[in-house]
């Protein structure tokens, strides 16, 4: 396939799952309100950080590494062996979801019952859906690595919505179910997930479409483990690169799910802060769930296919080498400036927006000044996500491997100044101990990129250089947004309140028109590949 021809299919990718999962994830931002209103914060504690981070551990450490290996390099591959090795995480995962889940049960603090009830069925009911989730991985690989553009999306919306339904009407029906009620909402998720990719295939393969598409898997059988004649049963060269990214997975796990290990295993906030922390933490990602991890994640491929891992710039074709070295740098310009219109805007609307979403249980107390922070914090993951695509996808195993004990020493670090910045300030602590761990993150993807392309001609790096005059912009409209919460927000009624949101809007206006004017290369970029 072309660099061009794969450049356009990422950029579809992205573009659509951006497009796909704001759509529906306003759905779900709206009942998620709802239900708010009923639940109280120690229950969603439990769930959001306990429960999800038991799910979430054993989903990663099953996957992750797998996703890595198997998505490098050409799909023109022996995709047998590679399905073979991709069904191993269900196994793993059975071993983690067992393993922690006893760790879940008998370990750590159990909640109270009369607050939160059936917390032995939680833990199950999320270790179960690990394992559910992980069976639908040969799909989910397959699907991404020919870049179906639409199917993933689609797929995660609408377990997402199903999930979010059912929550709602049993939290309206049934509240004294406690965590019954998340734990069918979540095997529901995982459930519909899975099901989407096996109907998809099961109606794709054998399809004209496959056929004219020269789909490397003919029919649904191909998609079960199966012995590959006279040859080993996986390839060795994807399950050594395996090996060197799950020690890698390992500690980018605790790193990017550090704060709530902290909460869970050293108790330093109790139930009702750590729901609170959530869902500020929750409310904050939403653009980098939406935006970021879909361009993370389509782009990771792209740069992928376009350049050979393990190779020096002077041995890959400079033709690719100028294509992915201006796509870099765009694209980190572009998340730069997405990322400084949150930073700047969000600190003085972060109030406001937790009082129209959860009332007074958010918007008082330390939930303002924590989505301030995490508005700062944004400006670090956009960065970040785009430097370590880049970085993954073009490192050889060697170097996977150095990079794991920096990743080693970084995990440690980032626990200690957790523990002892949330001693210090709260729960604001867990988020300024993320921007330290992403800044270092950031820092040494950049010396990989310089380095990268120090002997060309290319220096994708300028795109983390914005036009001056739009940073003169960003700091006016900070100051102005500033004085206006001040003055009008939030305990002085709506009509404040909405003058407030129109000087928000002229800013927001102002900013926008300067961005046109200054970044022309910029625009001509998301217009051409992204829009049309």
């Amino acid at each position: 396939m072309a660099s061009q021809d794969v450049l356009s299919q990422t950029t579809r990718l992205a573009s659509s799952s951006a497009l796909l999962q704001v759509l529906f994830r306003l759905v779900t931002f709206g009942l998620n309100a709802f239900t708010l209103r009923y639940l109280s914060r120690e229950l969603i504690g439990v769930v959001n950080v306990r429960l999800t981070l038991l799910y979430s551990t054993v989903v990663f450490l099953a996957r992750e590494a797998f996703r890595r290996a198997c998505l490098s390099g050409s799909t023109k591959r022996n995709w047998t062996k590679t399905i073979n090795l991709l069904w191993l995480t269900v196994p793993l995962g059975v071993f983690w979801s067992i393993f922690l889940g006893l760790v879940w049960l008998h370990l750590l603090e159990v909640p109270d019952p009369s607050v939160v009830p059936h917390y032995q069925a939680g833990v199950v009911a999320f270790g179960l859906s690990a394992i559910i989730e992980l069976l639908g991985e040969p799909f989910w690989v397959l699907a991404q690595a020919h870049l179906f553009v639409r199917l993933k999306v689609i797929a995660e919306s609408l377990s997402v919505v199903s999930k979010c339904i059912l929550t709602v009407i049993l939290v309206v029906l049934y509240p004294q179910w406690g965590l019954y009620i998340f734990s069918l909402a979540q095997l529901l998720y995982v459930s519909v997930l899975v099901m989407c990719y096996v109907i998809y295939f099961v109606m794709f393969l054998g399809s004209p479409e496959a056929t004219k598409k020269s789909f490397p898997v003919a029919r649904m059988t191909a998609l079960l483990p199966n012995l590959v004649e006279d040859e080993t049963f996986v390839n060795w060269k994807e399950a050594r690169l395996t090996w060197s990214f799950f020690k890698q997975s390992f500690l980018k796990q605790i790193l990017t799910e550090g704060e709530r290990y902290v909460m869970t295993f050293l108790n330093v906030l109790n139930f009702g802060d750590q729901g609170v922390y959530d869902i500020v933490n929750n409310l904050g990602s939403l653009v980098a769930r939406f935006i970021f991890l879909p361009i993370e994640e389509s782009f990771y491929v792209f740069f992928a296919k376009v350049l050979e891992r393990g190779k020096n710039v002077k041995d890959q074709k400079q033709d690719d080498v100028a294509m992915a070295a201006n796509v870099l740098e765009l694209l980190l310009k572009l998340v730069l400036l997405i990322g400084l219109t949150i930073t700047v805007f969000g600190y003085a609307y972060s109030q406001l927006a937790l009082d129209i979403y959860g009332g007074s249980m958010l918007s008082t107390g330390t939930g303002p000044d924590l989505l301030r922070c995490y508005s700062l914090y944004v400006l670090f993951l956009a960065i970040n996500g785009v430097t370590e695509c880049f970085t993954f996808a073009l490192m050889c195993k060697e170097e996977v491997d150095r990079y794991n004990f920096v990743m080693l020493a970084l995990s440690f670090t980032f626990l200690c100044i957790s523990y002892f910045l949330t001693h210090w300030h709260g729960s604001i602590g867990f988020i300024l101990a993320n921007c330290f761990n992403m800044g270092i993150r950031i820092a040494h993807s950049i010396h990989y990129i310089y380095d990268y392309f120090k002997e060309s001609s290319c220096r994708p790096l300028t795109g983390l250089l914005p036009s001056p005059f739009l940073v003169l912009i960003y700091v006016i409209s900070g100051v102005i947004t500033g004085f206006s919460e001040v003055f009008f927000c939030c305990d002085k009624g709506w009509m404040a309140r909405l003058i407030h949101i129109s000087v928000g809007t002229l800013c927001f206006a102002a900013t926008i028109i300067t961005m046109f004017c200054t970044e022309t290369k910029l625009i001509h970029f998301v217009r051409s590949q992204f829009i049309s």
